[in-house]
């Protein structure tokens, strides 16, 4: 029987596998350099989706390429010396563009974000914390009106999945949000979704359940891992831990981590910015992308945050500050009330692989070794149920859905 785990990150993917573990009986020891969840984790829009599960590689999407870095919103950029690394990836990408592709990879994401809500509000009873998880709609508001909108792909993907959408004009979407811009003239509501008042709040209320159930928290740099004869040795800054399993979740510091060991994963930092408005003058009663800025709104605790933008850079480049700048004034764009003063700004980076899916499940002849990481953007929607299924394989469960879309050898299949 398994007795104890070792979870190398403490973002939402390690704090959910931790909790899934520990309400098993298992012993864990989690591991990461800063506070528990405070990082990516920390950094979001806050929508907990379960039909966000369409990927961002769709048909036709080379072809809005120039527009998305080189328009009016630019909201997709590459630094100049990511460019070696981003070709063969975005290759990879648009190979996963096609409608048949498309279709495969939302079959794989949907038993990752579907249970989502469920899952947080059931790791969040007993903290306190609850009320940090809202029910809301996710409104993609639109700027041009087009009876047709439903007809695209990725709606009839949801809708064929049991997803309550519905097209509403200008006056109606007034009403809804009052405080968005006249400018957008109709919007689709995706209904049964909920946002989180407060990411990093939730982060430290599931890190502090973790703790009462003995999970032991660990702030250290971790450095390498070694295969033993009896397991695997982790090197810290400040110390060398002994496991017999571990699972890697450090998000888009995981590639590096693994190389030593013969790993090679086509995995890139895909950074996103948000800007938090704690003065903001409005409330949104609904998390609200503008579906031309690709940015995202919802009021939290801490005020309005506006999140956005895919910057692929090596992982621990500064940020642009530029960004940051930007969206603030698209956010003004699309709500002409907000308040902007004292702005606060972060950017933070998301492993992404170029299918959309995580990785996860035992790594082929490395036994005792678990990959939990490749979330990409959709990592708060998916980290309760990759908890749940790191569990299973751990405690020899077997998972409730077929785990080869997830693999980590699948880059290496013909």
């Amino acid at each position: 029987m398994v007795q104890s785990v070792t979870i190398l990150g403490a973002g939402a993917i390690g704090l959910c596998t931790a909790l899934s573990l520990a309400e098993r009986g298992i012993s864990v020891r989690l591991i990461d350099r800063g506070k528990p969840g405070q990082e990516a984790s920390f950094g979001n829009a806050g929508v907990i989706s379960p039909w966000s599960f369409v990927p961002q590689s769709q048909p036709g999407i080379w072809k809005k390429m120039p527009a998305l870095m080189f328009g009016k919103h630019r909201p997709l950029s590459v630094r100049t010396g990511f460019w070696p690394r981003m070709l063969p990836w975005g290759l990879q990408f648009l190979r996963n563009s096609s409608e048949v592709r498309t279709r495969q990879i939302s079959d794989a994401m949907e038993p990752l974000c579907a249970p989502s809500i469920d899952l947080y509000r059931r790791h969040l009873k007993g903290t306190g914390q609850e009320h940090l998880i809202k029910d809301c709609a996710y409104v993609h508001a639109f700027r041009d009106e087009n009876p047709d909108r439903l007809k695209a792909l990725d709606y009839r993907i949801r809708q064929e999945k049991g997803a309550d959408l519905e097209l509403v004009g200008q006056s109606s979407l007034q009403k809804i949000e009052p405080a968005l811009s006249p400018e957008f003239k109709a919007a689709v509501l995706i209904h049964g979704q909920a946002r989180a008042q407060s990411p990093g709040q939730i982060m430290t209320a599931l890190a502090n359940k973790a703790e009462r159930l003995g999970v032991d928290i660990l702030q250290q740099t971790v450095t390498s891992i070694r295969r033993t004869e009896n397991g695997w040795d982790i090197d810290c800054s400040g110390m060398r831990l002994s496991a017999s399993r571990v699972i890697v979740a450090m998000g888009a510091w995981s590639a590096d981590l693994l190389k030593p060991l013969g790993i090679s994963v086509p995995l890139v930092a895909e950074r996103g910015y948000h800007v938090e408005f704690p003065l903001a003058g409005i409330e949104l009663q609904n998390s609200v992308m503008d579906t031309d800025a690709k940015i995202v709104a919802s009021s939290m605790e801490g005020g309005l945050r506006v999140a956005g933008q895919a910057e692929f850079a090596h992982v621990d480049e500064p940020e642009d500050m530029n960004k940051a700048q930007r969206m603030q004034n698209q956010a003004k764009a699309a709500i002409p009330d907000l308040q902007v003063s004292e702005p606060r700004y972060w950017m933070g980076s998301r492993p992404s692989f170029p299918d959309s899916l995580p990785m996860i499940g035992e790594f082929e002849g490395l036994k005792g070794l678990y990959a939990g990481f490749g979330h990409s953007h959709y990592g708060l929607m998916m980290a309760p149920k990759t908890g749940e299924l790191l569990a299973d394989l751990i405690t020899g469960r077997t998972p409730n859905l077929q785990l080869a879309a997830y693999s980590a050898e699948r880059f290496n299949m013909s």
